[in-house]
C-alpha cells in the first residue's frame, strides 16, 4: 500500500536506474483545463513554464496530481502529466532525478520511509516543519504548507458494532470493550510495523496477545481491500483502515478518534524541486486555497467517488474544483 512500503536500496537502486535509463510513461487521457476564478484569479501566470507533475499509483494521490494539473494549465503553464507513477520509491526517485518537479506527498511518509526517521512527531505542524527543513536542506525539495486531512492508519466500525457496544467514539474506549468483543480485522503489515498494532494496542492499555488485552486468536488478518466488506460484514469489531478511503463513506463505517495520538501523521503537502519554486514562486499563492480545503471529508467523498462510483480522477478533480470556485468552463 503506498506510502508505507519501505524503500529497499536494491529496489531504490533499480528503480534509479529504470527512471535514468528508460524514462517515466505519461499518464494519459485528457485532463481539462478552465478559466481561474474566486481566491485564485489574480495569482500571477504561469505562462512560460514547462512542468512535469507526478503522483503514484493510488486514486487518492492521482486525483490530487490532476488537480494540480488543473490549477496549473489554467494558470498558463505547460504541464506535463506524469502522475500514475508504480509506488513510493519510484515516484520519489523521479523526483530527486528531476524527472518530475511536482508531487503531493505525505509527511509520515517523509519522514519515516524517505528520511529514514523511525519514531514520528505527533504534533501535526511539527511533523511537516521537521520535513520540510531536513528535505530542502538534503535533496532540494520545497513542502509546501500542508493540507487539514491526515491519511493515516484508524479503526471502524459499523454502526451496529456501535449500538452494540453502547456507543464507541474513541481507541481509549477498547480497554471499557469485552474480550471477547475485541475481535479485528487487520493487514498482516500492521502487525510487524514499529507503528502498527502491538504499539497501538499498549498504549491503549489493551496489549496484544494477554487475555485481558486483544489475545491473537482475536485477529482475523486480511489483504487490505478485503477489511473493509469483512468489518462491514461483521467479521470483526474493529476493522483497520485507511482514515481518507471512500470505502469509508460507501460501507457507513465510522472511524475512532486516535485520541492518544498513537499513528503518525500523513497530512499531505505539495513538493517542488526548489529550483523550480524558486522560479515560479506564485505555486504555492495558486495552490494554497485548494490545500486548505482538502479535509478529511472531502477526501472520503471524492475517494468514493473513483473507487466506488468508478468515476474518473480528471473528472472528480476538475468538478470538485469548479464546485469550490476555483475553475470555471473556459
Amino acid at each position: 500500500m503506498r506510502r508505507r512500503t519501505s524503500v529497499l536500496t536494491g529496489l531504490a537502486l533499480s528503480l534509479s536506474a529504470l527512471v535514468s535509463g528508460c524514462g517515466l510513461p505519461t499518464a494519459g487521457g485528457f485532463v481539462p483545463t478552465g478559466q481561474l476564478v474566486g481566491d485564485v484569479a489574480d495569482v500571477e501566470s504561469l505562462e512560460g513554464a514547462s512542468i512535469a507533475v507526478g503522483s503514484k499509483n493510488f486514486s487518492e494521490n492521482i486525483l490530487l496530481g490532476k488537480m494540480a494539473i488543473i490549477m496549473m494549465q489554467s494558470a498558463g503553464a505547460d504541464v506535463t502529466d506524469l502522475t500514475n507513477i508504480p509506488g513510493s520509491a519510484s515516484a520519489r526517485q523521479a523526483m530527486l532525478d528531476g524527472q518530475i518537479d511536482a508531487m503531493w506527498e505525505y509527511t509520515g511518509t517523509g519522514w519515516i520511509t524517505y528520511l529514514g526517521e523511525q519514531e514520528p512527531i505527533p504534533d501535526e505542524q511539527e511533523q511537516y516543519e521537521a520535513v520540510r527543513d531536513r528535505d530542502l536542506e538534503e535533496n532540494d525539495l520545497a513542502w509546501l504548507p500542508p493540507a487539514p486531512m491526515n491519511n493515516t492508519y484508524g479503526f471502524a466500525v459499523t454502526e451496529e458494532t456501535d449500538e452494540r457496544l453502547g456507543g464507541i467514539d474513541r481507541l481509549s474506549q477498547l480497554a471499557d470493550v469485552p474480550v471477547e468483543e475485541r475481535t479485528m480485522c487487520v493487514e498482516s503489515e500492521l502487525l510487524n510495523r514499529p507503528d502498527g498494532l502491538p504499539g497501538m494496542l499498549e498504549t491503549y492499555d489493551v496489549p496484544l496477545g494477554e487475555r485481558d488485552g486483544v489475545p491473537r486468536d482475536n485477529l482475523l488478518v486480511l489483504q487490505t481491500g478485503a477489511i473493509y466488506d469483512a468489518t462491514a460484514g461483521g467479521d470483526c469489531s474493529f476493522g483497520e483502515v485507511f482514515t481518507t478511503d471512500g470505502r469509508i463513506l460507501a460501507l457507513d463505517l465510522k472511524v475512532l478518534e486516535d485520541d492518544r495520538e498513537f499513528f503518525p501523521k500523513y497530512n499531505v503537502s505539495m513538493v517542488l524541486r526548489d529550483e523550480v519554486y524558486q522560479e515560479y514562486p506564485q505555486i504555492e499563492d495558486l495552490l494554497a486555497p485548494v490545500t486548505e480545503e482538502l479535509t478529511d471529508e472531502v477526501l472520503i467523498e471524492l475517494n468514493a467517488q473513483i473507487d466506488v462510483d468508478g468515476r474518473e480522477p480528471a473528472e472528480v478533480a476538475y468538478d470538485w474544483l469548479k464546485s469550490e470556485g476555483f475553475v470555471e468552463d473556459e
